[in-house]
This record gives structure tokens, C-alpha cells and sequence, in this order.
């Protein structure tokens, strides 16, 4: 009786959560028509991939295809759908316009692409198969765009799992050296050196997909724990505004915040190591297009709780703005994410939750770490399939990303500064990528507008946030957050790049 009085209360309050349950129909359904018709437009057949042809025990593995999808879901959904998220629902639940129609339109083609693209060109990493279709000017560029990115996203997703823990600890009444960030990232990076070094059948082939099974729990919990508690999820008819409490632009701001949820070029840098491990084509859908939609939810649930969970004030002109979530968000990632979780499950899912959380983010660095020696590799020629070979790699790599990660821990950087250079960089990566893909299109005299269209938007996002935003050339007092600027400049960088595209493509367009 008393479950049946909780299934009537969850029923009764979903009614309030309009706004959210349609947009998690519209990504369902986005995967089987849009993503389905993007994978019509590519045209996937039976010949023998490099997975098969290649096999080299150690990067080019044949794998189970729920295994690919699990593996390529936790590669790509890091902290970014679940931060990234949340500090996204500071704009109010415009943000959820974003993840969907972001992730059906944008994400998921720039995830399918990608990987299907290196499908094609031997599993090569992104930077190399962009150059097949840019040119070797562009190639060297995302060479460096990639290894710089990697290496970001694996000192991120390092320091955000050792702080996630830090609060576990504390909170759990440990002390000493448990409660010491650098104690835990020192683990994470063993972990990470050992999981790059490897083949990936040895440990990620085998620890993902429990760790997918608890980040799917997760989500879930979160998504039935709001209503049960009483949370009311906002409509976005009803809070059609920028609800940002310090009034930062939704163009390009939120774009770029919610990454990961919406579109990610780390995805791209990721998708390769999957496409090293089909068998066939026919399972990119799947794997490629249905992991970003996956993500998509996971974002929405999160988004979903920022905007639910934490109080409103009205601000200096009587405006509603989402003061509550930006006090939570002062006292760290780690903070927010537990309090979310102990509001909607408590107990036992606390601890779940937690683990979701802290293998999410984890599950993502590793992967990064290998994708910057896979992506080093391919840029030097070296082979992989010896072990002194990827040492060479693994050390200076991992090196890097520890002197960061620690310099972090010791104040020597600052943590929300390297998040804004990785999302900026990652949208960047993204909109090359999507030109990248538009230009194999026109040249297969297929429909390339399912891939220019998204380049054009997020080139427009790109360089409006490149214009404004403190840590690029908003650091000139004249251009800080100078709109008036900014948006002209996006969008006139954005027809450019198309006009640059379609004068480029011409010669295969009509022939």
C-alpha cells in the first residue's frame, strides 16, 4: 500500500514536470527518426572494418557491440552532462531546449560522424581524418587542438573524481590523509597511467559496463527522486528568461557551459577508439548516435535538478533568478553533486550516486589520456603494438596532466579556469569536426546540410564567446562581455566559414 501511495504521488507531481518529460520523449524519438536518417544519409555497408583488418591486440580489439555502446557512453559522459549541466540550469529551463534540440541536431551528428569517419580511414584519430578532408594546415591545427583538449579533459575528469571523494570522506567522518585531494588524484592518475598503457579489452573493456549500469541507476534515481520529494521542475513557458543571477548572456554562454550535454568535441576524440573495436558499420547507430542520446538524457535529469531543487529570489528588477543553485555552486562541483543526490535519494543512493558520479568523470580521463597517445601516435607514425613504443607516449602525457592536477590542488591553478578553456576548446573541436564531415559529404554528393548547418551554428558560438568571454579576448576591459560586438562578430565569422565552405565544395557539389 505504501508503494502504491508513493506510484500515485510520483503520477500526481510528474503532471508539474511537463517541460522535462517532453523533451525526454523528443530525445527518444530523435534517436529513431533523426538519428536514424542520419544514418541513412552516410550509408553504413558490410565491408570489413579496421577492426577486423587491423587487430592488433591492443587498440584494435573486436568487441560486443552492448559493450562498444557502454564503453562509448561512459568515454564521452564525464562531468560535462552532469556539471556542465547543472551550471546550465543557472539560465532557468531554457536550458533544456538546448540539450534536445542540441543533442538530436548538433551532438549526435557530430558523434556519428566522427566516428563513422574514422571508421572509414583505417579508425585514424580525429585530427588525422580531419586533415584528409581540410587539408594538412587543418590537420596540424587539430593536432594540437586534440592533444591540448585531451589532455585538459583528463586533468579535469582527475581533479573532479579526487574532490568528489574528498567530500565523500569528509562527510563520511574520515580524516587525514583520506580527506587529501592530492592523495586521490595520485590514485587516479596510477589508475589512468595503467588503463593508457594497456590494451583496452584488459581493463575498460571489462570495468565499463558495470560502471555504465551505475551511472544509468543514478540517473534514474535522480529523475524519480525530484517529484517524490516534492521538488517542482519550472516549465519553460513560464520561465522563458534568462534566470542567470549574474545576468551572464544566454548567446553564447549557456552554449558553451552545457557542452558534453548538448555537443562535445571531445566526443570526436573518443569515438575513434570505438571505431578501432566494430565489427561492422551497421552498429554506429547504436554506438555512436545512441550514446550521445543516452548523454542527452543524463544532462536533462541533471539540468532537470539544478532548476528544481534550490530557491529562487527576485533580483534588483523584481526578476525571478536562480540564486539558491549559484550559492551551492560557490562551494564546488563536489558540494552540488551531493547535495543533489542525498535531496532525491538519500541513504543508499547517496552512495550509489556518488559512485556513478566519481566513475563517470574517471571512466572519461582515462580514456582521454589514451586518446592524446593514440592521437600522438598517428601524428608521428608510431606504432602501438609495442610496449616501449606507447611508454614513450604514456610518460610525457601523463606527466603533463599530473603537473596540472596538482597544481591545481595546490592553488597554482584555478580549477573553473581550466573548465573554461576546456569547454571553449571542445565547442571549437566540434565545429571543425562538423565542417570536416560536411566536406566527405559534398565530396560522396550526399546531403551535407544535415552536417554544414549545425557547423555554421556552432561557429557562430564559437566566436561570439572567443569575442566576449574573460579567458580569450574578453580579457580587454572594451570587449568583456561587450555584446554589441560579440554577436555581429559570430555571426558575420559564421557566414563567412559557410561561404568558405560552399566555394570550396563547388567543384564536387556539381560535378
Amino acid at each position: 500500500m505504501k508503494g502504491m501511495c508513493h506510484f500515485i504521488k510520483f503520477i500526481e507531481r510528474g503532471f508539474v514536470m511537463v517541460s522535462f518529460i517532453l523533451c525526454l520523449l523528443l530525445l527518444i524519438g530523435g534517436y529513431f527518426t533523426y538519428g536514424k536518417f542520419v544514418e541513412n544519409t552516410f550509408g553504413p555497408d558490410d565491408r570489413e572494418t579496421p577492426a577486423v583488418a587491423i587487430n592488433d591486440g591492443v587498440d584494435y580489439v573486436v568487441m560486443p557491440e552492448w559493450k562498444l555502446f557502454m564503453i562509448q557512453l561512459l568515454n564521452i559522459a564525464g562531468l560535462g552532462p552532469i556539471f556542465g549541466a547543472m551550471q546550465g540550469a543557472e539560465w532557468g529551463p531554457i536550458v533544456f531546449l538546448w540539450i534536445t534540440f542540441g543533442t538530436i541536431f548538433a551532438g549526435g551528428v557530430h558523434d556519428y560522424m566522427s566516428g563513422m569517419l574514422s571508421e572509414r580511414n583505417r579508425g585514424e584519430s580525429i585530427s588525422e581524418v580531419t586533415g584528409q578532408y581540410l587539408g594538412p594546415v587543418m590537420k596540424n591545427i587539430m593536432r594540437a587542438f586534440s592533444v591540448v583538449l585531451l589532455v585538459m579533459v583528463g586533468t579535469v575528469f582527475a581533479v573532479g573524481p579526487a574532490g568528489l571523494l574528498v567530500t565523500l570522506c569528509k562527510n563520511s567522518g574520515a580524516t587525514g590523509i583520506l580527506i587529501k585531494s592530492a592523495f586521490w588524484l595520485a590514485i587516479i592518475l596510477t589508475y589512468y597511467f595503467i588503463a593508457t598503457f594497456i590494451s583496452i579489452d584488459k581493463i575498460i573493456g571489462k570495468i565499463y559496463p558495470i560502471f555504465g549500469v551505475c551511472l544509468i541507476i543514478m540517473a534514474v534515481g535522480v529523475a524519480i527522486g525530484l517529484p517524490l520529494n516534492g521538488y517542482h521542475t519550472p516549465e519553460i513557458w513560464s520561465h522563458f528568461y534568462n534566470m542567470h543571477p549574474a545576468a551572464t548572456p544566454v548567446w553564447s554562454f549557456m552554449f558553451i557551459t552545457v557542452a558534453c550535454g548538448a555537443i562535445s568535441g571531445f566526443h570526436s576524440t573518443q569515438s575513434p577508439l570505438m571505431a578501432r573495436c566494430m565489427k561492422s558499420e551497421k552498429q554506429g547507430h547504436f554506438v555512436f548516435y545512441g550514446a550521445m542520446t543516452a548523454e542527452g538524457i543524463i544532462a536533462l535529469v541533471w539540468a532537470a535538478a539544478g532548476c528544481s531543487i534550490y530557491e529562487t529570489s527576485a533580483n534588483a528588477a523584481g526578476v525571478l533568478v536562480n540564486s539558491g543553485l549559484a550559492e551551492i555552486l560557490k562551494d564546488g562541483q563536489s558540494a552540488a553533486i551531493y547535495d543533489v543526490c542525498s535531496k532525491t535519494m538519500g541513504g543508499i543512493g547517496i552512495v550509489l550516486a556518488m559512485l556513478g558520479v566519481i566513475a563517470c568523470p574517471i571512466t572519461s580521463g582515462d580514456t582521454a589520456f589514451r586518446s592524446a597517445r593514440l592521437t600522438l601516435a598517428d601524428w608521428m607514425g608510431m606504432s602501438q603494438e609495442h610496449a616501449a613504443n606507447r611508454l614513450k607516449l604514456c610518460i610525457p602525457v601523463l606527466g603533463i596532466g599530473a603537473f596540472l592536477g596538482f597544481g591545481q590542488s595546490f592553488g597554482l591553478f584555478s580549477y573553473a579556469v581550466i573548465w573554461r578553456y576546456f569547454s571553449w576548446t571542445n565547442q571549437t573541436l566540434a565545429m571543425i569536426v562538423l565542417w570536416s564531415a560536411s566536406m566527405y559529404l559534398a565530396m560522396e554528393h550526399k546531403n551535407f546540410w544535415i552536417t554544414a548547418v549545425p557547423a555554421t551554428f556552432m561557429s557562430a558560438v564559437s566566436v561570439t564567446y572567443f569575442v566576449m568571454a574573460k579567458e580569450c579576448l574578453g580579457m580587454i576591459p572594451a570587449l568583456t562581455l561587450n555584446t554589441a560586438v560579440a554577436y555581429p562578430a559570430g555571426v558575420i565569422a559564421a557566414v563567412i566559414f559557410l561561404a568558405i565552405f560552399l566555394s570550396k565544395s563547388k567543384k564536387y557539389r556539381t560535378a
